[in-house]
């Protein structure tokens, strides 16, 4: 809670100023029963008007003060509680964005989206609430308890005794709606998970005919949501009757002892009228207790999960004491020496003991099965996971003594699975440069060989994709991709095989184009078509390095380079064996 209201910090000005009038309010509120018992005792009772009308004005013109302050309170209110909204979802925001890999793995991604929106909300509407409610309310209850007991001691003692015995009860409700109002929280989580999944699938679920078994899946995470629900609402909406009943129940008390104080002279009429109007004012502060524990339960449960993101130590930082920031990829040659790696929280070595030098401006392929350590490989040259073991080498530096803004700035990275935003294509493709002219937007398309299929759209390059890119087939998802990546004219290339979708004379198109770029290349493939022109290939099996060389050396000195080869031949066809030969 604390972390979460640390953003409130730049505000305390408007808070104070919110404050202010909140307590011009609460003054006048505590105020007005005195003047009411004045007007009873020494000008009704007596029948002198000119006492109700002087005391009348008096109360009238407190009145207007009053509105005047609950006007400017609220307008400041809403100012600090939408700047604050503002300030946290930013501040969330930008934390995400410093996440490692490793970070991504804690935290689902619908449960970011429902921590940077739903928890929010929540914490932001309690802030304002806060300023024009939340804290007038108890404040009205301490007060007026205070004023009963100036007015007369003897009844007072009644609203004394009540009171504590109910803000104990709430102390109660609190904690434990918290504890509910956590579940809530999660349950959402969850809820949110099945949708997401849910609208970026939709395909799928309907090429599958699974439409009913999603229904299901969606109306269990919902069934669970209303059932910490309503049992999070339940148990503050049974606190509200017990606070009334027994506010009441002091209320009638109080009636009942006045009766008697005023007949033997304890108490003035205006002092039983007094008290009787403070003890409902409690009881009306008291009736919105409920929606206050309510609201600050959940506050709290959200302030909490925004906390956990906000205090998630960064996985993958700059080493600030050896860190270069001067020092940036200038050649592309790679190393690594003795690489071994698993992934945080996890006992499984993916890759073991790899070494192997890639030269600038060579361009290497990476062969093995599923699971053989393949894109891990990839993930360590960015520095997105670091290494449990050995070093990786960038120009013979480290990478751990770069700045990895120096590094990520020279690679181009293309995913397995394309990646395209809502926008259009000249968009996603100048994704990868910023400021990039239409004209660098075009070569790069051209070289990615999707100019062609670009320029039979509608708009052009003008024209706009769906979310992911659901108007495209997966072969122009992966060729935009790769525009997207040469754009950058990198020093490094990753492509984590990323023409998996193309046809074999695109490709070919493709690998001759990208040999006029100086950069180096690694790319991940199934293909014995691709690795045959590469300049060196990498042969991985259960995260070891089993071979490494071109095509010719390793049908020499690699059995299972032959039978990969051997057998993808034969599915190509006799040309492919021929030329390899």
């Amino acid at each position: 809670m604390i972390k979460a209201l640390s953003f409130l910090k730049p505000y305390r000005i408007p808070v104070a100023v919110a404050l202010l009038f909140m307590l011009t309010e609460l003054v006048v509120e505590l105020i007005h029963p005195l003047l009411m018992a004045k007007i009873i005792d020494d000008g009704i009772l007596k029948g002198d008007f000119s006492v109700v009308l002087h005391w009348g004005l008096i109360m009238v013109g407190m009145s207007l003060l009053a509105f005047i302050a609950g006007i400017t309170n609220s307008f400041y209110a809403s100012h600090v509680s939408q700047s604050y909204g503002y300030d946290v979802r930013k501040g969330l925001f930008e934390k995400i964005q410093a996440f490692s890999f490793a970070n991504f793995n804690k935290f689902p991604t619908s449960s970011l989206i429902t921590r940077l929106t739903n928890d929010v909300t929540q914490i932001q509407n309690t802030v304002f609430m806060a300023l024009r409610i939340m804290l007038r309310a108890p404040l009205l209850i301490i007060g007026g308890v205070i004023m009963a007991l100036i007015v007369n001691v003897k009844l007072a003692l009644l609203l004394l005794v009540t009171v504590p015995v109910l803000f104990f009860f709430l102390l109660w409700v609190m904690n434990k709606g918290w504890g509910l109002f956590h579940s809530v929280q999660e349950r959402l989580d969850a809820v949110n998970n099945v949708m997401r999944e849910n609208l970026t699938g939709m395909r799928l679920i309907r090429a599958f005919m699974r439409r009913n078994h999603e229904i299901k899946r969606f109306s269990e995470a919902n069934d669970k949501l209303m059932e910490k629900t309503v049992s999070a609402l339940r148990l503050m909406e049974t606190s509200m009757p017990i606070l009334l009943l027994l506010m009441n129940v002091s209320i009638i008390a109080i009636l009942w002892f006045g009766n008697f104080e005023i007949n033997t002279g304890g108490a003035k009429v205006g002092d039983v009228v007094a008290i009787v109007h403070y003890g409902m004012r409690i009881t009306s502060a008291l009736s919105i207790f409920s929606w206050i524990v309510m609201a600050f339960s959940r506050a709290r449960a959200s302030a909490g999960r925004i906390a956990e993101v906000l205090e998630t130590e960064i996985a993958v930082m700059d080493a600030s004491k050896t860190i270069s920031k001067e020092e940036t990829v200038k050649e592309g040659k790679i190393g690594f020496e003795e690489v071994s790696f698993q992934y945080p929280g996890t006992l499984d070595v993916v890759l073991r003991d790899l070494s192997f030098v890639i030269e600038p401006g060579e361009m290497v392929a990476i062969l093995g099965a599923t699971g053989s350590g393949k894109t891990s490989l990839f993930q360590l040259i960015p520095r997105l996971y670091d290494v449990s073991k050995g070093k990786v080498l960038i120009d013979d530096k480290d990478i751990i003594t770069m700045k990895m803004e120096n590094i990520r700035k020279q690679i181009g990275y293309v995913p397995q699975e394309s990646m395209l935003f809502t926008g259009s294509i000249r968009d996603n493709i100048s994704w990868g440069k910023e400021n990039a002219s239409l004209q660098e937007v075009i070569e790069a398309a051209k070289d990615a060989q999707i100019h062609d299929t670009i320029e039979k759209l509608p708009n052009g390059y003008n024209t706009l994709l769906g979310q992911k890119g659901v108007n495209l087939s997966g072969g122009q998802k992966q060729r935009i991709s790769i525009a997207r990546a040469l754009i950058r004219k990198p020093k490094i290339l990753l492509l984590d095989d990323s023409t998996s979708a193309l046809d074999l004379k695109t490709e070919a198109k493709l690998l001759k184009a990208m040999k006029n770029y100086t950069c180096t290349t690694l790319i991940i493939t199934q293909k014995v078509s691709t690795a045959v022109e590469a300049d060196k290939i990498l042969l991985l099996n259960e995260g070891k390095l089993l071979a490494q060389g071109n095509h010719h050396e390793l049908l020499e000195s690699s059995e299972l380079y032959r039978k990969i080869f051997q057998s993808q031949a034969r599915e190509e066809g006799v040309h492919h064996v021929r030329a390899a030969d």
